[in-house]
């Protein structure tokens, strides 16, 4: 089977390499051009760019998919199936309909739940117990494709956005691998998706959706704060500074102080009257400093009950 590979991120590398280590011939691998990182705006390949040379894969980057200089590319490259995984851009219709098998995306949900850019984020954010990957026949809608294959992933009472991104993915490259034959022998039965999604549109994390809420409950912040992590991580403001937390827990009691309060600040804790319960603070990083434990961080900088971190 002839392969074309688009994908972008650390997600889709996991897939690449299991393509290759299973024997199928990747024709090219296609990925966003090139984008200048970090402070001195070096120019950075992307991960699965990094993967495929390493692989020793011809790499393309257009900038535009739609361009019909690289519609002509992938013609003469002439896949009998294109596999994306967050790629990044929008396909086309004519490019969906030119392999002899099509395009087949790797989605980290169950869908029809979590249609869009940030599945993994929301599905630890809303408290989901599963999340898994879908392999969608890709169409022209936005993840509304007819469903090929799945696989379901438990989240873990402690599972964060990073952790659940990386079992995603190594679930994604298994079920790709499982799930390609049966599409060359015609052998799948696909399953049309629901107009519906069950759940809220999957939209892009943007670095303001840290900003913690205190009126919100102390499981819903909680939530977040696991969901956000490592990017863009949630964050409140103390005296002024911003302040990461990394990791918190619930406490079922009541301060009856008002939400963004702090309750506690010593031997006790860190802890922060939310709208409903009190969060205990356990991980956090103030503004130009390390990421360190509440205790270690309360034994350099004062904080006392009643002082007021940042409301949205």
């Amino acid at each position: 089977m002839r392969v074309i590979f688009m994908g972008t991120p650390d997600f889709s590398v996991g897939a690449l390499k299991a393509l290759a280590e299973n024997g199928y011939e990747i024709a090219g691998v296609v990925t966003q051009p090139d984008k200048p990182r970090g402070r001195g705006k070096a120019s950075a390949m992307t991960p699965v760019k990094e993967a495929a040379l390493e692989l020793g894969l011809t790499v393309y980057q257009p900038s535009r998919v739609r361009e019909q200089s690289f519609m002509d590319t992938v013609r003469a490259l002439n896949p009998d199936v294109i596999v994306v995984s967050a790629f990044g851009q929008i396909i086309p219709k004519a490019l969906l309909e030119l392999p002899r098998y099509g395009c087949v995306n790797i989605h980290a949900s169950l869908l029809p739940k979590y249609r869009g850019a940030a599945p993994i984020q929301w599905a630890v954010m809303d408290g989901e117990p599963v999340s898994g990957v879908t392999i969608m026949q890709m169409d022209e809608g936005l993840d509304t494709g007819d469903m090929l294959a799945k696989t379901e992933v438990p989240l873990e009472p402690d599972e964060t956005g990073g952790s659940l991104f990386d079992k995603l993915s190594r679930a994604g490259a298994e079920l790709l691998i499982r799930t390609l034959p049966a599409l060359e022998q015609g052998t799948l039965t696909p399953e049309k998706q629901p107009l519906e999604s069950p759940t809220a549109y999957a939209r892009m994390i943007r670095k303001e959706d840290g900003r913690i809420d205190w009126n919100l409950e102390a499981e819903a912040i909680e939530r977040r704060i696991r969901g956000l992590n490592p990017w863009p991580s949630a964050y409140t403001e103390l005296t002024g500074k911003i302040l990461k937390i990394w990791r918190a827990e619930v406490l079922p009691k009541e301060s009856g102080q008002t939400p963004g309060t702090v309750t506690e600040a010593g031997k006790g804790g860190f802890c922060v009257q939310t709208g409903k319960g009190v969060l205990r603070l356990l991980e956090v990083q103030l503004e130009g400093k390390k990421r360190m434990d509440a205790q270690a961080f309360l034994r350099g900088f004062h904080a006392a009950p009643g002082m007021k971190l940042e409301e949205e």
